[in-house]
Formats: C-alpha cells, structure tokens, sequence
C-alpha cells in the first residue's frame, strides 16, 4: 500500500513539473500574406487589446521569430551561425524561456511579470511580451548580437502583419531589473523587448 502511495504521488509530482511546461503545436509553415504586402503593411502599435493569442498563434510567432528551419538552422541569421540569441515569453500566467530546439516553453516563473518588462503601460496589458537575450560568450561579436536581435525583431514584425496582429519593439526596459527576473548568466544580455497581441 505505501509503495502505490508512494508511486502514485510521484506520478502526481511528474505530472505537475511536466504542466508547467507548454508543448507548443507543430507551427503553420504555409500560407500568410505575400511578403512585399506585408512590408507595405509592416508598422509599430502601442495600443493593444487584452484578447489572449491562440496557442497556434504563439506557436507560430516563435517559430517564425528564431525557431529551426533546417537541422541546426534557424530562421534568423546569426554571425557564424553562433545562435546566441534567445527568447523569453512573459503571459499573464507565466514567465518561460522558448527552447527552440524542441520548440517548447519552458516555465521559468509562474506568474503575471509583463509589466516588468518596460516602462510603457501598455506592456502590462498586452498579452505577449518578448524579451530578447544574448549569451555574450557565444557571439562572434558585441555589434554581432545586437544585429541578430534586429532579424528576429523583423521576422515578428512581418508574422504580425500576416496574422492580423499588432506589435512593437521596444528599448525602454529596465536591463538590470529582467537581468535578475530572468536569472540570467553573467554572460547573458537583455538587448531588446518587444510587445505582440491584437491591436484595438
């Protein structure tokens, strides 16, 4: 008997760590706006709706955002293919980290952090903020990342277009304050935020 107890809270206890986690749908590689409509479309919002993003949304954006096109390939370029970009997602349930790789978020903290994330109110509304960071010691450069940061910041602007979506990149943050939220390495840079979610 104490050893189905046992088992059966383990079970519980693997479950809940595993919940935490969000399993992203395999993303939507086809169809969207032809690409020069969505440049003639392309512009910065900073009036958002509180309308939740699908789940196929987000997996989406992410995907397109600096998601694995190819085996060890990502749909954003980097100097030297360092990948030392990557991405944190800030909801109104949690703070996670976008493992690329297995196209997953992973939880870093449970709760509402958006308005950690910049100065603007806007960011505490908005149901998706993006926190753009780069691991320092894998970049082939300072300049390096920071030019990285701009082709994932455009490739959401463009997926925003092609999804009805409004988004803006954003530079008004508090660098040190999400440093701490994030845990980050001393290694690791926030370089930029920016804000996703339906405009009103």
């Amino acid at each position: 008997m104490k050893t189905f107890l046992f088992a059966s809270i383990a079970i519980l206890i693997g479950l809940n760590l595993y919940a935490q986690d969000v399993k992203l749908p395999t993303p939507d590689r086809s169809g969207g706006k032809p690409l020069m409509e969505a440049l003639n479309q392309r512009r910065s919002t900073r009036t958002f709706q509180e309308k939740e993003l699908s789940l196929q949304q987000l997996s989406n954006l992410l995907w397109a955002a600096n998601g694995f096109n190819r085996d060890d390939k990502r749909t954003a370029p980097t100097a030297n293919n360092r990948q030392e970009l990557e991405l944190y997602v800030t909801t109104s349930k949690s703070l996670y980290f976008y493992d690329a790789r297995n196209h997953l978020l992973k939880e870093v903290k449970k709760g509402d952090f958006r308005a950690e994330t910049g100065t603007q109110d806007f960011v505490a509304i908005v149901p998706l903020n993006l926190i753009f960071v780069a691991d320092m010691q894998k970049a082939s450069g300072r300049e390096y990342a920071y030019i990285g940061c701009g082709f994932v910041s455009q490739n959401i602007y463009l997926y925003a277009v092609s999804e009805g979506l409004g988004t803006v990149v954003r530079g008004s943050f508090d660098k040190e304050r999400l440093h701490s939220l994030l845990e980050l390495k001393p290694s690791q840079e926030v370089l930029l935020t920016q804000s996703v979610g339906y405009s009103r």
